[in-house]
């Protein structure tokens, strides 16, 4: 995906999270992240798309520092105002993106983006689309489809990203290989899952599980927000290795 598409797609679906959001009771339970109540879940987005601005805004070379975070993280806004609050930090992220230059350096913590901008608009695109995934499973409904473009480079992202960093926690005693195939467009993941992080290639071959559906399903699956029975994807081989999937693959 484009830079541009990404930031289209953030707008889009924090558009989607605060209208969740504002018919919905903040007290209500976030089915999908099970300790959350929605209130929890509208600050932390809110929170990150502040923390996330601030790293564009002012091209930072390293992690912000304690006390700088925490300055993000103090904002609790009323109930009253909660909403209105995400709103204007989802706008003022939007507005960041769309004027940093091409050529900004600063921090970013994955390694699969072309340039630390395209790495910004893919991470907040994303962040965004699961965690209104979230608003949406509390408000009692599952919403609109996630674009297909979307979902598969959303699936690319955590299999490439996150989950093959040293940190990820999904790993295996002996190796095992998860392939994840869509139906509807042209994304193949061939993922060892062994001692090691997890090992990625883009392309098709015989494995202990493989994972098969459109694309919107697979992202739900793959980020936990999609049980495995629910029949929307089909998954033949080792079934152990979704248990380990759904206990493992985890983003804090």
């Amino acid at each position: 995906m484009e830079i541009t598409a990404h930031i289209d797609a953030l707008r889009h679906e924090g558009g989607l999270l605060a209208d969740a959001a504002a018919r919905t009771e903040l007290d209500a339970p976030v089915p999908t992240c099970p300790e959350w109540r929605l209130r929890d879940l509208v600050l932390h987005t809110g929170h990150v798309h502040r923390w996330a601005a601030t790293h564009l805004r002012d091209g930072r070379p390293a992690p912000m520092d304690e006390a700088s975070q925490q300055a993000i993280w103090a904002e609790t806004p009323d109930d009253a105002v909660l909403v209105d609050w995400f709103r204007a930090g989802h706008g003022a992220l939007v507005d960041t993106l769309l004027a940093a230059p091409a050529d900004l350096d600063c921090w970013t913590f994955l390694p699969t983006a072309t340039s630390p901008l395209a790495f910004w608009a893919r991470r907040q695109a994303h962040e965004t689309a699961v965690h209104r995934i979230d608003a949406d499973a509390a408000a009692g409904t599952e919403g609109p489809a996630t674009a297909p473009e979307l979902a598969l480079d959303g699936i690319d992202e955590l299999l490439r990203g996150f989950l093959s960093r040293g940190r990820s926690t999904l790993r295996s005693e002996r190796p095992r290989t998860v392939l994840v195939s869509t139906t509807d467009g042209p994304g193949r993941w061939l993922a060892t899952v062994s001692e090691e992080p997890l090992s990625v290639e883009l392309t098709e071959a015989p494995a202990d599980l493989t994972l098969t559906g459109p694309a919107r399903d697979l992202y739900l699956l793959l980020w936990n927000r999609l049980p495995a029975g629910t029949g929307r994807v089909e998954h033949s081989g080792d079934e152990t290795l979704l248990d380990l999937w759904r206990e493992n693959a985890t983003i804090g």
